[in-house]
Formats: C-alpha cells, sequence, structure tokens
C-alpha cells in the first residue's frame, strides 16, 4: 500500500490527537516489506535479531555491522513507516564521541531516519549531544536488555515504589535532553499510565499496559515465528511458523516419493531434439 513517510511530527500529533502508535520490529527485506503493507507507522530494526534471527542468547553480541546490513534490507522494502536504528550494546556507552559517530554511521549506511538507545538519566547527555548532532533519538526505559543482567535479569521493572519514581525520572530526564518518544519496557500497567501522563512526548509500551500512547511488539512474537520464549506481554496473532513447519515436512515427502517435481513444474523439450540427442550419446 502507498503511505507517506511517517515523520517525528506525525508521531507526535499522534499523541496530542490521541491516536495510538503501532510499531513492531523488522529485520529483513520481507518483513519490512509486510509492515510497510500493514501499514504500520514505526519500524524498529532491532537488536533482538541477536536471538530471533542470528540465534544468540542475548543482544549484547550484536554489533555495529550487524545493524547496518540488517537496517539496510529494511530499508529497500519498507518505504512509508519510520524506521528506527537499534544502537547495539557498547556503540554508545564508552564515551559521547562514540555515541555520535555510530549514530551517524547508523543514519548514513543504514538508512535509518531516527536511532534508538537504552538509558534515562545516565544516558541524557548522550542523548542530547546526538541530538545537537541532527540525529532525532527514540528512548529505551523499564527494563533494558542490553543491561539486564544488571537489572536482576528479565524481569518486571518500577514494581516499589522508589523503583518507579526513578523510571518516571528517566523519562523526565530523556525528555529533557531531546528525545521525540520513549519506549518503556516490562513496567505495571498503573505506571506505564503514569510515566505517559507525565511526559508530553509519546511513550509506546511493550508490557507497560494499555494506557500508554502506543504498542510495540516483536514481529517474530506476532507471527509467531519465534518459541523459544514467549513473554507474558506478547500475543500471538498468529502461527507462522507450523504453517511454515508443515510446508516444509510436505516438501520432503513429495520429493522422497517422487511426487514433486511433477509435469507442471517440469520445462519440456522438443521430441526431435531429444531424439537427436539420444543418438549423439555415446554407447554405455
Amino acid at each position: 500500500m502507498a503511505m507517506e513517510k511517517v515523520s517525528v511530527l506525525d508521531v507526535q500529533k499522534a499523541k496530542d490527537d490521541g491516536r495510538k502508535l503501532v510499531m513492531v520490529t523488522a529485520y529483513d527485506y520481507p518483513l519490512g516489506l509486510l509492515a510497510h503493507e500493514a501499514g504500520v507507522d514505526i519500524v524498529l530494526v532491532g537488536d533482538s535479531l541477536g536471538m530471533v534471527v542470528l540465534g544468540m542468547e542475548g543482544t549484547v553480541g550484536v554489533t555495529m555491522e550487524h545493524m547496518i546490513h540488517h537496517t539496510r534490507a529494511v530499508v529497500r522494502g519498507c518505504k512509508g513507516p519510520m524506521i528506527v536504528g537499534d544502537m547495539p550494546f557498547m556503540s554508545y556507552n564508552t564515551s559521547i564521541h562514540d555515541a555520535i559517530v555510530n549514530a551517524g554511521r547508523l543514519v548514513k549506511h543504514g538508512g535509518c531516519e531516527v536511532i534508538k538507545l537504552e538509558g534515562g538519566v545516565d544516558f541524557a547527555s548522550t542523548v542530547e549531544a546526538i541530538v545537537k548532532a541532527g540525529i532525532p533519538v527514540m528512548g529505551h526505559i523499564g527494563l533494558t536488555p542490553q543491561t539486564a543482567s544488571a537489572l536482576g535479569g528479565f524481569k518486571i521493572q518500577g514494581k516499589d515504589a522508589t523503583a518507579a519514581k526513578q523510571i518516571i525520572d528517566d523519562a523526565r530526564a530523556l525528555e529533557d535532553a531531546g528525545v521525540f518518544s520513549i519506549i518503556l519496557e516490562a513496567v505495571p500497567a498503573p505506571l506505564g499510565k503514569l510515566v505517559a501522563e507525565t511526559v508530553r512526548i509519546p511513550v509506546i509500551g511493550i508490557g507497560a499496559g494499555a494506557d500508554v500512547d502506543g504498542q510495540v511488539l516483536v514481529i517474530h512474537d506476532v507471527l509467531g515465528l519465534f518459541d523459544r520464549f514467549v513473554p507474558k506481554f506478547v500475543k500471538q496473532y498468529a502461527n507462522v511458523r507450523k504453517i511454515m513447519l508443515e510446508a516444509l515436512n510436505e516438501y520432503k515427502q513429495e520429493v522422497m516419493e517422487v511426487k514433486f517435481p511433477g509435469p507442471e513444474h517440469s520445462f519440456k523439450m522438443p521430441a526431435e531434439a531429444l531424439e537427436q540427442l539420444k543418438k549423439m550419446m555415446p554407447d554405455k
């Protein structure tokens, strides 16, 4: 479907108008094209590709080269939605200089419009520097997968008042630093609502309840393509993996039973040419 390119201003307008934003991840051309055709607002080329595409145990092994490569592929198929490039672990943690350089690489060589990075108050100065360099930034707070081990694993964040207040402080610091939106992951629904009401910019939730400004899910989870684990906040809208496995098993069986390829899948040769060929073949 044809659609105008979603901009930062469009994302803000959605919150101002009370319209929920729809966001998914994508990691290659076919999934980017599907997201475009579905008409979602935002596509995140997430470092979750480490797990769902590259088979890693987590996201920390994802490199800038991985992100640039996969972002390029998504950009080729995804013409309407805003495309967000995820900054991988240690691409922005070492220094503000490195953060600006790597953000620039992801935009310039990957082709995304904006970048995303994890962290709140501690990374506000980094965010501010990247924004000043002319690159829009999406924040990510709550459960931050790159540093999940420091948070006690993949667990709900902000369950007590002190931890919840820190998340609100993180959101405010990111807004002041210039992010145009925030992903809020794995927090109690009442806290998600409070964060969305506290800041003027859109808050897009993943496991943050329904009262935020939009939702994001990993596309492999939406389609049922990834079954290693299914978080509580995921709803599988299809079981494409089962369909794909059934098709592959049927293909295997038909090859073994010489049912495929059939005449309709085979190319013909003129009878005269075939007879001439046979005469040209040496005797056995």
